[in-house]
């Protein structure tokens, strides 16, 4: 792990100050998992007993250098990270960390894997980073910030404008989506769009913040899986929802859309047995 000693000053305004820092935390992450991507030096170990939920070096020495960080820059937060648990803070503020989201993808050699980095308040969150460093992608939402940092520059974040279902592009990340009745609302929604792609992790959540896709559908998740993406991409003027319309910021069902029109379209299809 990187040892960070010359970390640069705080700003003053708060707004300013968690931006930064959640910039120096993606650097950080690309630094200890760039190195180890599509490297034959890369191991992993499985965190399930019955199934396959990998987790590398990469991915807890990521984590480990933004927790590092953090107890510099903003000691008084709490953090909330997939490798290394809860720590309680005392200023109201909850940082969420993925180190590396997709890391089935990350082993595979597939760059559709992102680090998460999101800052929470008791609402949910405020600020998001959905970073990519194979490809130098960064998605960054929140505190009057929505931007797309890559290889052609610096762009704004707009999702797509409403269309019709049937022109629709949804993205899941596995066709399973999640047990049976969950596969079976889905598919509701998956028969009546042009176009379903699985498999592309957060990448799917900074295509949508971009305005190249219309939907995101997936279950199972944890809040470190969706806060970041959640805040890019209201940041972009979509909306995330879980399966019944409530915040989602908690994980669970996740229904992200470009625009409030399609969202609704979808969702009325969500409906689960029972509902």
């Amino acid at each position: 792990m990187t040892t960070r000693t010359d970390l640069p000053p705080i700003p003053t305004d708060l707004a300013a100050d968690l931006r930064a820092t959640a910039a120096l935390l993606a650097e950080a992450a690309r630094a200890e998992t760039l190195p180890l991507f599509r490297s034959s030096d890369l191991a992993a170990d499985n965190k399930l007993q019955d199934g396959f939920d990998p987790v590398t070096q990469a991915d807890k020495a990521a984590e480990l250098a933004m927790r590092q960080i953090l107890a510099v820059r903003r000691p008084d937060d709490g953090i909330l990270g997939e490798e290394f648990g809860a720590v309680t803070g005392t200023s109201g503020l909850t940082w969420v960390l993925d180190p590396i989201d997709g890391t089935r993808a990350f082993l595979s050699g597939v760059p559709t894997w992102g680090v998460l980095i999101a800052v929470n308040d008791s609402s949910g969150p405020i600020l998001g980073v959905i970073d990519q460093p194979f490809t130098g992608e960064r998605w960054e939402g929140g505190l009057g910030v929505a931007q797309h940092i890559g290889p052609a520059g610096v762009r704004a974040l707009r999702a797509r404008p409403a269309r019709p279902l049937n022109e629709a592009i949804l993205f899941s990340t596995y066709p399973e989506v999640g047990s049976p009745d969950e596969r079976r609302a889905f598919e509701q929604v998956s028969a009546a769009v042009r176009l379903t792609r699985f498999g592309t992790d957060c990448y799917a959540y900074g295509l949508l913040a971009l305005g190249q896709i219309d939907l995101v559908i997936e279950a199972g998740l944890h809040p470190y899986d969706v806060c970041a993406p959640i805040a890019v991409i209201e940041a972009a003027g979509g909306v995330v929802t879980d399966w019944q319309g409530l915040p989602a910021h908690d994980g669970g069902q996740i229904l992200a859309a470009a625009n409030a029109r399609i969202h609704a379209e979808a969702l009325a299809r969500l409906g689960l047995p029972g509902d």
